[in-house]
């Protein structure tokens, strides 16, 4: 039950904001047990975001997993994100911010698993 969720300052058009959710579906395997059948990505454009006090292109990511993974597969998935965003909207590496949260509580369908 990933969830990754998009804020950048750059426009995103529809055509590529379909290659990005194609591709974190992609990339979220990189955590073992984790796949594009429970992803749930969210995607927010010119977001008034803020990086080193300017609005050059910027990424903040927050991605949200139900159990635990080790920090090998989240530097894998964290390598990926930055690709695909790189890729698809300009947006160098060194302005993109991934964080991880980690639950043992996450709900869906009217009940917690």
């Amino acid at each position: 039950m990933p969830f990754i969720d998009i804020k950048t300052n750059v426009a995103v058009a529809a055509e590529k904001e379909e290659n990005i959710k194609t591709a974190m579906g992609q990339a979220i395997t990189s955590i073992p047990g984790k796949s594009e059948s429970w992803l749930m990505v969210g995607i927010e454009p010119e977001f008034k975001l803020y990086f080193k006090g300017t609005k050059d292109p910027a990424a903040m990511v927050q991605v949200s997993i139900y159990g635990s993974a080790d920090s090998s597969a989240k530097n894998k998935l964290t390598g990926k994100i930055s690709e695909i965003l790189g890729d698809e909207l300009g947006i160098s590496p060194s302005r993109i911010y991934v964080s991880y949260a980690e639950t043992p509580d996450w709900g869906w369908n009217g009940a917690n698993f």
